[in-house]
């Protein structure tokens, strides 16, 4: 949606109801005339209120920094100020020339700072070039990416298939793609240590059940990998040692780990694992 192409500024103004696919998916189809294709347009309300925190995290921070560089050329301005009411009418020459290059130096800092923040990868697509050469928040970019807020554009040639299997069957794609990352990356599928094909058989078969396992914690728990393995990670088991004895304890449950368990139907950790007396 973010490419600029004809289809999909024409796609995106085209008026339509959505329909629900998933609490997570709806989608609209739009009919922009064109032979032997069709266009889908999908809104994700989910991913539409993470795009506009992040922008609105992004704004505070170009605000910030606009206010900081006028803040700054504020008060240089007024030391310059200053400095030319300084004792003495007439001042030498090398007095005024130290000034006109610590103006320049100055102003130098301050194109920097805003050329800094005008060639910043995310915070520079919201703000635009005055003509008087300052920067500003760029409203009418930000309302351009309002109408894009979890919004993303399908097209196909299908005439047969149904809008809503077109949007699931993406879906899928992705998250077959997402299968494939995590096995290369959390899962670490590299049997190129493995010479027998047995092993590299062996290794791939554990890598795959591992993955279906993710896959079920994930949508048993309604939560990321990510997220299960941050919180579950943090869950410790605890050596004591004393004069009584000593004995092994994991720490107590947050409700946060407590909720994964349950949903996921397993077991927590006993309180006490081991206990021996002196």
């Amino acid at each position: 949606m973010r490419d600029g192409s004809p289809d999909a500024q024409a796609a995106l103004g085209r008026q339509g109801r959505y329909r629900t696919v998933r609490d997570n998916l709806r989608v609209k189809e739009v009919d922009l005339g064109l032979q032997g294709k069709r266009f889908i347009v999908c809104h994700n309300p989910a991913e539409a209120e993470r795009d506009q925190a992040e922008r609105d995290a992004q704004l505070e921070r170009i605000e910030a920094e606009l206010a900081r560089i006028e803040a700054l050329r504020e008060r240089e301005r007024r030391q310059r100020k200053n400095k030319a009411r300084g004792p003495g009418a007439a001042r030498s020459a090398k007095l005024a020339k130290t000034e006109r290059t610590l103006a320049r130096n100055q102003d130098t800092a301050h194109v920097k700072a805003e050329c800094a923040l005008r060639d910043h990868p995310s915070l520079g697509r919201y703000v635009r070039l005055t003509a008087t050469g300052r920067l500003r928040v760029d409203r009418a970019r930000v309302a351009a990416e309002e109408r894009l807020d979890g919004k993303f554009l399908l097209s196909t040639s299908d005439p047969d298939i149904s809008a809503e299997d077109v949007a699931l069957g993406y879906k899928n794609l992705l998250e077959a793609e997402r299968a494939f990352r995590d096995l290369k990356t959390t899962l670490e599928l590299r049997p190129v240590w493995h010479r027998l094909e047995r092993r590299i058989r062996a290794h791939v078969l554990l890598c795959w059940l591992a993955l279906l396992l993710v896959r079920v914690a994930e949508r048993q728990s309604a939560q990321t990998w990510r997220r299960i393995n941050t919180e579950l990670g943090r869950l410790q088991l605890v050596t004591l040692s004393g004069p009584t004895g000593r004995v092994e304890q994991t720490t107590t449950l947050t409700s946060i780990q407590r909720e994964l368990f349950t949903a996921t139907g397993v077991a927590p950790p006993p309180r006490v694992t081991s206990l021996q007396p002196a």
